[in-house]
Parts: structure tokens; sequence; C-alpha cells
């Protein structure tokens, strides 16, 4: 089985650089897949990093694309892979020797359309004791969502689509293309407002058309996890970017701009996975509060701004995102 990795990547070349050494250490053969690196208009050392890799790895592409926007790059990727399995994975993470092994393990049930695993935190510093309360545990399984880490034990199992999380996101590619592709995610502060549900809405399709998702404990990672997000402003940002992605989910749902007040809006939000970190740190009053005002601030913004701006409703609307 022939896979394509896909790493899309924006001024963060250090990370990069062990991301891609992880790849080289995989027991899965290099001649059973590609590594393709896109270039999301990065200004650092990302081109010179990747050139290094050449010489290293047996299918190699490095692709360059200026259009900002996780989901440019994630499509970039779809149109030079050769694969039939899609392997995306962030350039902050650190993959486990069996990475690509358990990935293909897995997708030899054809009705298999997603695949994921361990996604294991790598703190960058001790995290301070509020971190470590974020756990969420049940049934042997433990998560943290905002930080996308989580551990569902070591047995190979079928889950529900919305815990493959973007950091470790392995798809069959016949079946994102049925989808169309990804919505917007990974958007520049200066063009926020673009921002839509990422990889969110490809879940749900794979549930809705009745594929099966599945975790294999050998398609692990450690997920890099910053000094700067383990403080109250990120998880704010973290929320206010999650309104913003609500908002955008709620205009598709409907076709027109929302006047809900903040109350209904909690109702709708609790439809949602992401939700459940409101629950999770009830009681937690400080870190409820940042969360719950980013959520407002993030949705009422997106809101505003898609009323006053009839281009950007067209782009909210839009039917697919692949061109």
């Amino acid at each position: 089985m022939y896979l394509s990795v896909i790493i899309p990547t924006r001024n963060r070349a250090s990370l990069l650089d062990k991301a891609l050494d992880s790849i080289l250490t995989q027991t899965y053969s290099l001649h059973n897949f590609e590594v393709i690196v896109v270039d999301n208009g990065s200004t650092d050392e990302t081109r010179e990093i990747c050139s290094s890799y050449e010489q290293k790895v047996s299918h190699y592409r490095y692709i360059y694309e200026e259009i900002p926007g996780l989901h440019v790059g994630r499509h970039a990727g779809l149109k030079a892979a050769q694969g039939e399995i899609l392997v995306y994975a962030d350039d902050d993470i650190r993959a486990f020797p069996t990475w690509l092994e358990g990935i293909a393990e897995a997708f030899k049930n054809p009705q298999v359309a997603l695949v994921g695993g361990k996604n294991i935190p790598d703190f960058e510093i001790e995290p301070p004791d509020w971190i470590k309360q974020l756990w969420i545990e049940h049934n042997g399984r433990r998560s943290i969502p905002m930080f996308s880490v989580l551990d569902f034990g070591d047995e190979i199992q079928e889950i529900s689509p919305l815990y493959v999380w973007g950091c470790n996101f392995s798809i069959r590619k016949s079946v994102l293309q049925e989808i169309r592709g990804f919505h917007p995610d990974g958007m520049p502060k200066d063009r926020l407002q673009y921002r839509g549900d990422g990889e969110t809405t490809v879940s749900l399709a794979i549930q809705q058309l009745g594929y099966k998702a599945v975790y294999n404990p050998k398609a692990s990672v450690y997920h890099w996890v910053s000094a700067n997000r383990m403080t109250l402003s990120y998880i704010r940002n973290r929320a206010f970017a999650q309104g913003i992605s609500d908002s955008y989910t709620k205009i598709r749902g409907k076709g027109i701009v929302s006047n809900i007040d903040y109350v209904q809006m909690l109702r709708f939000l609790k439809q949602k996975i992401k939700r459940i970190i409101v629950n999770m740190i009830k009681g937690k009053n400080e870190i409820s509060q940042s969360y719950e005002e980013g959520l407002r601030a993030g949705y009422h913004f997106h809101q505003k701004a898609v009323k006053n701006d009839p281009e950007l409703l067209r782009w909210v609307l839009k039917e697919h995102y692949l061109d």
C-alpha cells in the first residue's frame, strides 16, 4: 500500500526538521511512501531544511504555495499525491517508528476511511497544575482537545471520526475527493474572518456516509505543546478561533447570518465535540471565563464581519475550496 505523507508548514523550520527526522526512522519501507512538504509562504529557513531531505527520502517533494491557509496546503498535497492513502501531519509532530506501518495496517479494511492514533503531548516545559487538570478521562480514554492530544489505550478500536484530529489525520484519497476536500483553517491573523471548520466537516461527512474510523496505537505521534500555549491568553485566543468556526458552521447550515444571543449559541455549541472543553473546566472560574469569553467574542466577530461583507458571505457559502 502506497502512502502519501503530507505536511503543510509555515515558518516553523526547527520543528519541521524534527518531524522529517522522525519519518526517516519508520519501520514501513521507504519505497512504499512519499513525503510532500507544502510550504505555505514561509520566510524562515524552511526551504533550506526541506532541501536537505531530498537525498534522504526515496520519494520526496517540496511545494511552495504562497496563498495563506492550512486548507490550501492540504489541498496542494492532495493534488500532488500519488498514494491511495493521504497521511496528513502537522509540522510539530514526531512520529513513532511504527506510525506508517500502523496506518497501512488499519487501511487494509476497505470500509475504513479515516485512521488516527495516540497524540502524546510533547510539552516544552513542565506544565502547570491547572493544565494537568484539563485531561478528560473516561473508560480508559484520555484527551485534551484544546491541544489535540489523546491516548485511547493500547488496543486497535473503531472510534468516532471526530476523534481523529488534524495533527495525525490519515484518510483514503478517494473518500476525501468524494467529500470535496477540507474547509478553511489555519488562516493568518489578518484573515481570521476567512477561517472555517477545517477537518471537522470531513469527519462528519465520513460519519454520515457510513465509513469507519479506526484508532491504531501503532499509528501514533508526539505533538509539540509550546510554553506559550499553556497560558490563559492562549486559551482565550484558541476559543476566539473556535467561535469563528462555530459561526461559520452555523451560517453554512442555515444559509443566513444568525442573530442568536449567547445563551442560544451555547446550546448550539453543546452539539459540537469541542464544547466539551467548557464542560470539562466548569468550576475552574478563571479558565472557564477565558474560554467562554473567547468563544463569544469570536462568534460575534465573525457574525458581524459576514453581515458587513457580501464577499465574505460568498466565501463562507462556497460549495467547496479545492480551487
